[in-house]
């Protein structure tokens, strides 16, 4: 049963690029919540390794976030075009623009390695994988989440064989996790909870703009199981998130999130910065092409202390983000909560 997994309905977000870490997913689960790692953008082998630092520091169950890859034709010409206009901006901060290509995420290994690794959970973004994968997971005891956006990605999800939803309002920062990358359904949370419940009977999760304990109050009473924070946690020392990453959100210079196309060809919300700003109209629907092409320029950007060419990934609500040890953050959550 889900409810097991946690003792508290709280739930940190698997956050791809670094934000999660084993340290930061132990320190929830330990507090009682339930901590996540992010596969994405990792090979099988690394993300085995996360586990297994993972289980060294935490008895209590954690999950694991995968990536479905897509299939998606993209317009060589649009990647060209874009290749030509953020060029300048990787040349400022000395590296090149990178080649634009897709690849699976090193999907069919992580399937193997996670069967293997006999996991608690495993939640799946950006697609919902058949029901053949799901099973095969099922068969050694792990419980499936699909991340969905609307109520028909629900409920292809129910239909596939999945054990739990994960329902990511319009408000969560990040990528979109909708099936298919030009799918634009934006519907806040607390609705979306409302119209998924109302039609199925699965456990939820909610994830989108959640910050605070009245917040997770909120989606509970609206239908949902637990609540899932993701920018909630990037600024305690646990996360990954880098320096310049974690400063942007306190920083008064940035004052709204948006949703953008700009870093990866896929919709996120980020904060609104110089890329974002100049480049967001004229990204094309390519993903992960356009994530290739300008991962070495938003990591250059970070290690040159410029936030302005970095995917800077929040959700509405960064404003209230709090600079504590998760440990800290779960008590402090789990009292507003009461």
């Amino acid at each position: 049963m889900f409810k097991d997994l946690l003792r508290y309905p709280i739930i940190q977000a698997p956050m791809a690029g670094g934000a999660s870490t084993p340290m930061l997913a132990a320190s929830v689960s330990n507090a009682g919540g339930l901590g996540f790692l992010a596969a994405g953008y990792k090979t099988a082998k690394e993300m085995e390794g996360e586990i297994a630092q993972t289980r060294q520091m935490t008895k209590r169950p954690f999950g694991v976030n995968v990536f479905v890859p897509g299939h998606e034709v993209v317009d060589e010409s649009s990647l060209s075009a874009y290749h030509e206009k953020i060029e300048k901006e990787a040349k400022s901060v000395g590296v090149a623009i990178g080649n634009a290509h897709s690849d699976d995420d090193d999907w069919q290994n992580k399937l193997a390695a996670l069967k293997e690794a006999r996991m608690a959970i495993v939640s799946f973004t950006f697609g919902c994988p058949s029901s053949d994968v799901i099973s095969e997971l099922q068969s050694v005891g792990t419980l499936i989440a699909v991340t969905v956006t609307n109520l028909q990605e629900a409920k292809k999800a129910a239909g596939a064989g999945a054990d739990v939803l994960c329902v990511q309002g319009i408000e969560a920062g990040g990528h979109r996790a909708s099936f298919e990358n030009r799918t634009e359904d934006d519907y806040g949370l607390l609705v979306l909870i409302r119209m998924i419940e109302n039609e199925l009977k699965l456990p939820i999760i909610a994830a989108g703009g959640l910050m605070h304990g009245k917040d997770i109050a909120a989606v509970l009473a609206a239908g949902a199981t637990a609540a899932q924070l993701g920018t909630a946690f990037l600024r305690c020392p646990e996360s990954g998130a880098s320096p310049v990453h974690k400063e942007a959100l306190g920083n008064p210079r940035f004052t709204r999130t948006s949703v953008t196309r700009a870093f990866s060809g896929r919709r996120a919300r980020g904060l609104v910065n110089h890329f974002l700003t100049e480049y967001d109209s004229v990204a094309p629907v390519a993903y992960p092409y356009v994530h290739h092409m300008t991962k070495q320029m938003r990591k250059a950007a970070g290690q040159k202390n410029n936030p302005e060419l970095m995917a800077l990934w929040a959700g509405q609500g960064f404003r209230l983000s709090r600079e504590l040890p998760a440990s800290e953050l779960m008590e402090l959550l789990i009292e507003e909560l009461k």
